[in-house]
């Protein structure tokens, strides 16, 4: 069957054999499908979907068009994925902290792109820190360490590399079973034993309301069990930052406040959570309480920061510099109430216009700026008192006015917002 007949075959509702796709997907990484017929097939698994046993051979095809990590008998190998949002530093948190439990955890990461931040950018606040290690430096360092976060290296699925360029510019990012292969196909290569997703929902995440979350948590734990991950999920809230500080050099600083036993309640929660589902997916506890006492004692004695000290050593970084915030601003609340919602898109937005993200992949970070959330949903307030605090070396009255518009002060308090919103296993 040629690539043309076989986008026909999809526009019309047909399933796709795995030998079909194997042969799209080896024909797409080689250059014999171009572009524009690779394009039109993105189209049509948008409009058709794909179902269960086509997710997989997807997945599966993009993960053979390049290498897999290897490692040594040992501890388990685990990672975790979120799906993004404004504020969300846990990676920088779980990462460390799952290796100061025995466990061996090689996160390859991205960068921040629209309204929710990188994980890259924000490890690159610390001076000399290396995002573009090698596979034999990164598979030296989760050895030694017991965890590293980096960025892909050209010959880990590069079918994913190509096809999420096309996506992009195709409109077809939001498809659930593109989602799940592109996700799944690079988790696969770093050869886990055990995945957990963090799929956000919200006003500041990708998929904006519950139903859309849990659909995508789904696919993408189904995808990982049959490749023989042990895979679970949490749908986590994205209507509100997580944590307080949103930026890159900020978020740094409150990673470390958590790392030494404190930092806020919401991000304390999620990563304790997130780290329990792996610590039993990896049979290293029993169940959840037993999981959630071990995180909790290595992060209250400091071995959680002392391992991350050691891991921003081996990728080159200087934790006695880490950049230095801009100067702050005070947002101030213009009527007293209570805090009822907010805009958290909007938010992350208002830090990518003060030069903290991007909105093309070329663009430039600057790394010091940010804004600190003062409030929660739910917060009393009073006119005059502080909703965040923005930093900026300039003066930015439209992004201060942004940032107050952003959030909603009502007359009566508000639900609080469930941090977890929903598990799947």
């Amino acid at each position: 069957m040629t690539p043309a007949e076989l986008i026909a075959k999809k526009r019309d509702g047909h399933e796709l054999s795995r030998d079909e796709i194997a042969f799209v997907i080896r024909g797409f990484v080689d250059g014999s499908i171009p572009d524009y017929q690779m394009s039109a097939l993105a189209m049509a698994i948008f409009f058709q979907g794909m179902d269960d046993e086509e997710t997989a051979a997807l997945t599966q095809e993009m993960l053979l068009s390049g290498v897999r990590l290897k490692w040594t008998v040992g501890s388990p190998v685990v990672d975790k994925h979120s799906t993004g949002g404004v504020g969300d530093k846990v990676s920088l948190v779980l990462a460390p902290l799952l290796a100061s439990c025995g466990l061996r955890v090689p996160m390859i990461s991205g960068r921040g792109l629209g309204p929710t931040g990188g994980t890259l950018d924000k490890l690159e606040s610390i001076p000399g820190f290396r995002t573009d290690l090698s596979i034999a430096e990164l598979q030296d360092i989760v050895e030694r360490v017991g965890c590293v976060i980096t960025g892909a290296t050209e010959n880990l699925v590069p079918a994913d590399r190509k096809l999420y360029a096309l996506r992009d510019v195709t409109a077809t990012v939001p498809s659930i079973p593109l989602i799940t292969a592109s996700i799944m196909s690079k988790k696969l290569a770093e050869s886990l034993n055990a995945l957990v997703l963090d799929v956000k929902c919200g006003s500041g995440a990708f998929m904006k309301t519950r139903d859309h979350a849990v659909e995508l948590a789904e696919s993408m734990v189904r995808a990982g069990q049959k490749m023989g991950i042990r895979t679970t999920a949490l749908v986590t809230d994205m209507n509100q930052p997580l944590g307080r500080m949103c930026g890159n050099a900020n978020e740094v600083v409150e990673t470390l406040e958590c790392l030494t036993g404190a930092g806020p309640d919401d991000l304390r929660y999620v990563t304790l959570a997130l780290g329990s589902e792996l610590l039993v997916s990896a049979d290293r506890c029993s169940n959840q309480a037993e999981a959630e006492s071990l995180l909790i004692d290595r992060l209250d004695s400091g071995a959680a920061r002392e391992v991350f000290e050691q891991m921003v050593n081996a990728q080159g970084g200087d934790l006695k510099n880490v950049c230095c915030v801009a100067a702050e601003q005070v947002v101030l609340a213009e009527r007293s109430g209570f805090v009822a919602k907010m805009d958290t898109e909007a938010l992350g937005m208002a830090v990518i216009d003060l030069g903290g993200g991007r909105r093309r992949m070329g663009d430039s970070v600057d790394h010091s700026v940010g804004i600190d959330m003062r409030v929660k949903i739910g917060d009393e307030i009073s006119a005059g008192e502080p909703l965040a605090r923005v930093f900026a070396d300039r003066k930015v009255p439209a992004i201060m006015s942004r940032v107050s518009g952003a959030i909603t002060i009502g007359d009566s308090p508000g639900e609080w917002p469930e941090f977890i919103v929903e598990r799947v296993r």
